[in-house]
């Protein structure tokens, strides 16, 4: 038995609702070019917080992960727009 993908240009108009976390989000240019540097100035500042944190001893991994994520993401997207930017032909 055959079976055949169908390819429409036109939504329907449910496929806009049907799921939310797939939509693509269009961000303003200075919104995406700070991008990565609210990312490294996020995981930083949690990073601080971790370390003046007395009390609430069950809270700092969260902070900690929070904060490696945050850095590691800020790094990593920084990296990548620098290597796609060297790389384009002008």
């Amino acid at each position: 038995m055959q079976t055949r993908t169908v390819h429409s240009n036109v939504e329907s108009p449910r496929s806009e609702t049907a799921n939310p976390a797939l939509r693509k989000i269009w961000l303003p240019k200075f919104l995406y070019d700070c991008l990565p540097y609210f990312y490294l100035v996020s995981g930083i500042a949690a990073l601080l917080t971790t370390l003046y944190i007395s009390n609430w001893y069950w809270i700092v991994p969260h902070y900690f992960l929070f904060s490696v994520a945050c850095v590691h993401f800020g790094i990593l997207v920084f990296r990548r727009r620098r290597n796609d930017r060297t790389q384009e032909p002008s």
